[in-house]
């Protein structure tokens, strides 16, 4: 057995017993917010069962938008960006794609790095939010219905996002998330609504295209968005490969790779946090990083933080 093979079976028997609730969490305190809003999200994302409720319009802007949404706006600029400032890009680009990361109702900016920084910080010991030595539900879902001292915002805030909540962008993103939310569904359907009336369609066809373009463009593109980042949170950190040996159980996952548009090379990631790319091998295709690359060669991204461990092949 190699050295990090033997290194990885160390990680498993150590990490053997599972891990109990972070010791801010209690059990007794349901975080009613995100109970309300991911219960909510999935009901209203039912109606796309109903055929009144479908246009092909609409769920191509669902598939899009999972990935112009997901990669562009969580992957990209919530965690590659701001997490772990990985590059650099002009202050209205951040401040655009934070914008687009915040329809995704994942929370504010500051909130997620806060969340996000404690991960690595405590990956995979009982401060960590979200292990899944936990058990997987909880890595998966369970921990946004909890209250958790160590992610209320004066103390994460203060820790861990200390240079987003000093942006006065992100302070504003604070206090008008819930009101950009609603704006995105206004959008959709307007647009669609607009749109259906142009092509010379009746009020009632008008009305059908704008809710489609709500239902798929939005709800179920946002629930979509919240199950792909769910299984980055989660399955990497039990089931793949290591390339690397690290003090946490963080895998290479191929299958969430591809869900994630290369989230799910994700002991790569915990091996060297601060790179933009999560490549080491030609297989290991990190679809996020080349929407970087796109943006290096129109000159709107730079200072691009490039692998620093050994092994890193065709980046």
């Amino acid at each position: 057995m190699n050295e990090i093979g033997h290194a990885d079976a160390a990680v498993v028997a150590y990490r053997a017993q599972s891990l109990p609730l972070p010791i801010g969490v209690s059990q007794r305190r349901i975080n009613w917010r995100y109970a309300f809003a991911v219960g909510s999200y999935h009901l209203l994302a039912l109606l796309a069962l109903l055929p009144w409720f479908f246009s092909r319009t609409g769920a191509a802007l669902a598939v899009i938008g999972v990935y112009v949404f997901g990669a562009a706006g969580i992957n990209l600029c919530y965690h590659r960006l701001l997490s772990h400032r990985s590059f650099s890009c002009p202050l209205w680009l951040e401040h655009s794609f934070a914008i687009i990361a915040v329809c995704c109702v994942e929370d504010t900016p500051a909130r997620w790095v806060a969340t996000h920084r404690l991960h690595h910080h405590r990956a995979d010991d009982r401060a960590d939010p979200h292990s899944p030595l936990v058990n997987l539900f909880w890595s998966y879902i369970g921990w946004l219905f909890l209250e958790n001292t160590d992610l209320r915002r004066g103390v994460a805030y203060d820790r861990y996002a200390r240079d987003i909540i000093r942006d006065k962008f992100y302070r504003w993103i604070e206090r008008a998330v819930v009101w950009i939310t609603l704006a995105q569904s206004l959008v959709y359907f307007a647009a669609g609504f607009v749109i259906e009336l142009a092509l010379g369609g009746t009020s009632g066809e008008a009305l059908q295209f704008g809710a489609s373009l709500w239902l798929w463009g939005v709800v179920v593109r946002t629930v979509l968005v919240w199950h792909v980042t769910w299984c980055g949170n989660s399955f990497p950190h039990l089931f793949g490969y290591r390339n690397y040996e690290t003090d946490d159980n963080s895998r290479n996952n191929a299958l969430v790779a591809i869900i994630t548009s290369g989230e799910g090379w994700h002991n790569n990631h915990h091996a060297d946090p601060n790179s933009a790319s999560n490549q080491r091998h030609w297989w290991e295709i990190d679809l996020t990083y080349l929407l970087l690359r796109l943006l290096v060669l129109l000159g709107l991204a730079w200072d691009v933080q490039l692998p620093k461990r050994p092994g890193s092949v065709g980046v």
